[in-house]
């Protein structure tokens, strides 16, 4: 019973039992978790020829809270609102909006944080997300995997060497330091969480 307990999502312990009150309070998390992904994107700083945002961490931490299935179904649920248009990505709509955009530059990298969300939803639900270890390796590796889909499909549009130069180069420390907090954070909550007889 102590290891079931222990390999769930951060947000399991307040989601109802089950039945259309668990599927409801799933919807609104997921349309909750989309708009902060709408947030984090649009939150950006300049550095260079780069925009850095807060989209990994939150990522990051959609992905520990929610788990697999529901962290995939949020990030889902925000590539279907950029897809029909609306400006929910970093600059939408000043670069372009919906099919066309995912389909730029940053495609790969959008389809990396579907993988990112599903790395790390699936190491919490086998309770990984207690341990700093565990988590700061997995969302190491989930940051590798989003880095790699991004640099491979950017390399198809503008080569290999501007690739790496301009699309991973310049995230290499800032992204470290968000997987560093991400994955501190989630033990220290869980150990902040009330603990079950």
């Amino acid at each position: 019973m102590a290891a079931a307990s222990s390999s769930t999502a951060l947000i399991s312990a307040a989601l109802p039992e089950k039945g259309a009150t668990r599927l409801a309070t799933q919807l609104l998390l997921a349309v909750a978790g989309s708009l902060l992904l709408i947030a984090s994107a649009k939150t950006k700083v300049v550095l260079g020829p780069v925009d850095m945002s807060l989209q990994t961490l939150a990522v990051l931490g959609i992905g520990a809270a929610y788990g697999l299935r529901l962290g995939v179904a949020t990030l889902l649920l925000y590539m279907a609102q950029g897809a029909m248009g609306y400006p929910v990505f970093q600059s939408t709509p000043e670069k372009g909006i919906g099919i066309a955009y995912m389909l730029g530059s940053t495609g790969g990298y959008l389809l990396g944080f579907v993988a990112m969300a599903a790395i790390v939803g699936w190491a919490v639900d086998r309770g990984w997300g207690r341990s700093i270890v565990k988590m700061l390796g997995v969302m190491l590796v989930a940051e590798i995997v989003m880095m790699a889909l991004g640099f491979s499909w950017l390399s198809l549009l503008i080569g290999a060497e501007k690739s790496w130069q301009f699309g991973v180069v310049p995230f290499i420390v800032p992204d470290l330091i968000k997987v560093a907090l991400a994955a501190a954070a989630v033990p220290a909550i869980w150990a902040l969480l009330p603990k079950k007889a």
